[in-house]
């Protein structure tokens, strides 16, 4: 099947409707991602009022920004109007206040005040993924009754596959799922089937805390509450998904030593991609001066024993990469819970052991490499080097990022790059050390 892009540089825009009519929302939010301003838009409009509405939620705010601003009043106000409130507060979190502003005034009054609450909430937070639009059932309903209400008002709630159960002051005191009512007994008591210590989450928690709670719980949608444990809403599993990975993308990003996109690869300019990785690269390269530095102290005893030169890239190497490992499992273990800034002193012990018997297994072929090379005696620098500087690069990578959690950095910014950056000067600084007492130079 010919690709959109193509239909549209040939003017076949018969064949872009009917491509556009037998796609999924979401390829299609992928290509128009893709694609640049002018053919995007133009796609756009070729889709039908409520084709349009699906597509456009599938879109990142960059992109629905860049939509908004191509439509004119009346499509425009149908298009914001349509969308989830939790979608839209999302949104109008990334996009200029003038996009923002012209968007609340196309509201209806009801949906511009949901959309308001959800903005409330701290950025991140739960309350700015979650829907308020929910089906909540009075804990003294019989289950008839509770499908009634569902009947009468689950049209308007984004998900009633898990209803919450409250109290009279819309305390949360329990869900119950939507399959435990079809298949209950029509005359019992909703509060026979609850389940009344169900995982919750506040609407001022990080978005990410409780979508990883999803993961971990397996459940399809979490309420919401406020700090009086009001009900306020549903976190969705969709919206959980798309936390998570907006959340992995972001420590990927950093983990490489650059900025996350903010758009899509294939549309971000060559300006874009190179602006979120230059500072990156900039703070590394001044970093990168200490090894200067080191190796411009030493220099005697390079002058000494010129043989010591060319072990310096195996080494160096050789700590930055088991740096890098520990950092970017620590990193990973912190953003799936397996690990806590209260383990600190247990990460370090367990690193340094694991870096200990690393080093020594590449001590003995290090060893073997200098022995054939340059002799035992430097050989056997190059060996215990490799031993310490293994041990100390573990150590650094992998309580790096639980040092940064702990004054509340992103552990993601203590990045491989950083750490291999930092065990580099330092490993030299162990090399030379090394063979200043093994050579007595």
């Amino acid at each position: 099947m010919t690709h959109l892009p193509t239909l549209l540089d040939d003017h076949d825009l018969a064949g872009a409707m009917e491509w556009l009519e037998t796609q999924p929302a979401y390829s299609i939010a992928d290509e128009l991602a893709r694609m640049d301003a002018v053919n995007s838009v133009v796609s756009f409009r070729l889709l039908d009022k409520d084709r349009a509405l699906e597509v456009f939620e599938e879109l990142d705010p960059v992109d629905q920004q860049q939509i908004l601003e191509s439509l004119r009043d009346q499509p425009f106000r149908d298009l914001v109007e349509g969308m989830d409130p939790d979608d839209r507060a999302r949104m109008l979190g990334e996009v200029p206040a003038k996009v923002a502003r012209r968007v609340l005034a196309g509201l209806s009054a009801h949906e511009r005040q949901m959309t308001a609450a959800l903005l409330g909430y701290p950025e991140g937070s739960v309350g700015r993924y979650m829907t308020p639009e929910t089906v909540a059932l009075q804990q003294n309903l019989t289950v008839a009754e509770a499908l009634e209400v569902v009947r009468r008002r689950g049209a308007a709630a984004e998900t009633i596959y898990t209803l919450p159960v409250v109290d009279t002051g819309r305390r949360l005191t329990g869900i119950v799922e939507l399959r435990e009512l079809v298949l209950g007994d029509p005359n019992s008591q909703v509060s026979q089937l609850v389940e009344t210590e169900p995982q919750r989450a506040r609407a001022t928690d990080p978005a990410e805390q409780a979508a990883r709670l999803m993961r971990e719980t397996n459940v399809l949608n979490l309420p919401v509450v406020d700090s009086e444990d009001r009900l306020v809403g549903l976190l969705t599993i969709d919206d959980a998904v798309e936390v998570i990975e907006a959340a992995d993308t972001e420590d990927v990003a950093r983990q490489s030593g650059a900025e996350p996109l903010e758009r899509h690869y294939m549309s971000a300019s060559v300006f874009q991609l190179s602006r979120a990785r230059a500072l990156w690269l900039m703070l590394l390269l001044v970093a990168a001066t200490l090894t200067v530095s080191v190796t411009q102290a030493f220099e005697g005893e390079l002058e000494t024993v010129t043989q010591l030169a060319l072990f310096i890239p195996l080494l160096i190497g050789t700590g930055g990469n088991a740096g890098a490992q520990a950092a970017t499992t620590a990193v990973r273990a912190l953003a799936v819970g397996e690990v806590r800034t209260s383990d600190l002193l247990k990460v370090i012990w367990r690193e340094c052991r694991t870096g200990l018997l690393l080093g020594l297994m590449l001590a003995v072929v290090g060893f073997g490499v200098g022995a054939v090379f340059v002799g035992l005696e430097i050989a056997a620098v190059v060996a215990v080097t490799l031993v310490i500087i293994c041990a100390w690069a573990a150590t650094v990578g992998g309580t790096m990022p639980l040092l940064a959690k702990k004054v509340r950095i992103d552990p993601a910014v203590v990045s491989a790059p950083m750490v291999t950056t930092l065990v580099d000067a330092t490993g030299l600084i162990i090399y030379f050390t090394t063979a200043k007492l093994i050579l007595g130079i």
